[in-house]
Parts: C-alpha cells; sequence; structure tokens
C-alpha cells in the first residue's frame, strides 16, 4: 500500500507541508509506504494543449512533470495539498493536475471524430483514492478543496470522506504555525486512517476475486 503526498506550497516545508507530513506519518504508523513530494522548486510547465499526448499515450513535455506523474501512476492513494492564497490551488497544483488528468485520459482512449461520442475506458488514475488538503491563513478554502474534488471525480478516482473538510488554518501574518492547530492535526489524522482503511479494503476485495 502506497499513499503520496504532493505539496504544492511555494515555501518549503511552510504549514501545507507540516498538515501534510502529518497525515503521511500516521499513514506509515498504519502500515502504508509514503513518500511526499514538495513542488516547490520543480520545473513543471501548464498544459500546452498540443495533443501529442493522444497518440505518444503520454505527456510529450519534458520537465519534472513526468517523474511526479510516475509516482503517481504507482501509488494507491493520493493525498493532494495546496496553501490557499485567492480562494484557489497554487499553480504548482494546477499544473500538474491538468497534465495528469488530460495525458492520463489519452493514455487509455482513442481520439474519435468529432460528432462521435465517447465511452470512455478509464484512465491511468482509475481507481486512485483521492483526497484534497487545504490550508488558509482565515478563509477562501471551498474552491480551492472543490477544485481538487472536481479533478479527482472527472478522472475516474475515489475519493476519501471524514468527519470535517480536511482543511488547516494557520500562516497569519506568514506565520509557519500549523502545530498550534490541535483540530487541524486532529483532522489530518483521521483522514490518513480513512485512507488506509479504504485502500485496504479495496486490495483484500482485488486479492478475494483473483482467488
Amino acid at each position: 500500500m502506497k499513499i503520496l503526498g504532493i505539496c504544492s506550497s511555494p515555501r518549503m516545508e511552510g504549514n501545507t507541508f507540516y498538515y501534510l507530513k502529518t497525515a503521511l506519518s500516521e499513514a506509515e504508523k498504519l502500515g502504508a509506504e509514503t513518500e511526499l513530494i514538495q513542488l516547490s522548486g520543480k520545473k513543471i510547465s501548464g498544459c500546452r494543449a498540443c495533443y501529442e499526448c493522444v497518440n505518444a499515450k503520454k505527456c510529450t513535455q519534458e520537465d519534472d512533470f513526468q517523474e511526479i506523474f510516475e509516482k503517481i501512476t504507482r501509488a494507491d492513494g493520493l493525498l493532494l495539498a495546496s496553501p490557499v492564497y485567492h480562494s484557489c490551488i497554487t499553480p504548482e497544483m494546477k499544473c500538474v493536475l491538468d497534465r495528469a488528468g488530460f495525458s492520463g485520459r489519452w493514455a487509455k482512449n482513442e481520439m474519435k471524430e468529432t460528432k462521435s461520442s465517447y465511452e470512455w475506458k478509464g484512465s491511468a488514475l482509475s481507481g486512485k483514492i483521492v483526497a484534497p488538503v487545504t490550508v488558509a491563513r482565515r478563509a477562501g478554502q471551498n474552491f480551492a478543496f472543490a477544485e481538487i474534488l472536481l479533478w479527482a471525480a472527472a478522472n475516474d478516482c475515489i475519493i476519501v470522506g471524514n468527519t470535517y473538510w480536511n482543511v488547516g488554518v494557520a500562516g497569519k501574518g506568514g506565520a509557519y504555525n500549523a502545530n498550534e492547530d490541535q483540530e487541524g492535526i486532529g483532522i489530518m489524522t483521521r483522514l490518513a486512517g480513512n485512507m488506509v482503511d479504504v485502500i485496504k479494503k479495496l486490495n483484500a476485495e482485488v486479492n478475494y476475486e483473483q482467488a
């Protein structure tokens, strides 16, 4: 069982990193293998709508996205974490999600004539267990949280719920103070347990069907 956390904060090891690390550490205690990727400092361009992935079956832009996407495809679960600056996810996260969603879809499908309807055969992201994590100083969480949920829902992923939205409140005045948000820390701990539980149940079902 592998859970990959992607932190899209431009700040290294900031508040978003703290919440994500909290969730991943709890998942490790529950038996998961985890990895945390920070997008800060990486070169990841946006989707250029070149449609080369239709034939290549992968994104053809050569930058740090390639290595990240390979790790995404190998993971059972994805924790997608973004700080909220203007009521939306960061550009770094948007670049990853756009390119992963678009190229991942064409990795499993063929383009049809303009007037033809599609019966999608899934994507490279099908069956991934996904949960968003958003962090704000005060407000603006909803749109950013929804962006990640909408992406997961449109890419054949399985969304894990919680007893509350997976949000953290920290960073007033630029402070690194996520450790003071006890409610947020509890939310991340619960999220980790739910994610591990869902992955275990799905893997057990797959093994039963293959037996």
